[in-house]
């Protein structure tokens, strides 16, 4: 199977790391799964500070090599919100909750260029240790870690 799968991950959270196994885990040893990556001018509409598309790469390739995913997978750099998304032949995107909306769309602009619909599978977003979503920004508030856990500033005085 054909996997698609797209965000800025930075920092690479345990919510991204769930989001790409789970396309991993869909597109099976024999699939393959292309990563979207957002680019640094697409990604600096974010409302917090963003490392450089290399160092975010780099990141991306550690956590892909831990893992130890099939080496049947390519990192896209992203431009806008649907890559290839419009035009490549897959067979399933892969998004939380919170880019549900940004699938949806792409099969309905999918429909209107007279392509096939692609399977949406929509993953729960990851809770952190107070039971809301690990987020990109709660980490650059210094509210919680990459794995959720909250942060005690109290004991950092």
């Amino acid at each position: 199977m054909k996997v698609m799968v797209g965000g800025t991950f930075d920092p690479l959270h345990d919510g991204h790391r769930f989001l790409i196994s789970r396309a991993f885990e869909l597109a099976g040893p024999e699939g393959t799964v292309t990563i979207g990556l957002t680019s640094d001018q697409f990604a600096d509409r974010k409302s917090h500070p963003i490392h450089p598309y290399k160092e975010r790469e780099a990141a991306l390739l550690i956590f892909l090599e831990e893992k130890g995913f099939p080496r049947i997978w390519i990192i896209e750099e992203l431009h806008d919100r649907f890559g290839s998304t419009l035009d490549s032949e897959f067979d399933a995107l892969i998004v939380s909750e919170e880019t549900f909306p940004v699938a949806k769309e792409i099969n309905q602009l999918r429909r209107d260029k007279k392509r096939p619909c692609v399977e949406i599978h929509q993953i729960r977003c990851v809770l952190a240790e107070d039971g809301k979503w690990i987020s990109s920004t709660r980490i650059w508030r210094g509210e919680i870690d990459v794995h959720g856990h909250l942060i005690d500033h109290q004991s950092q005085i």
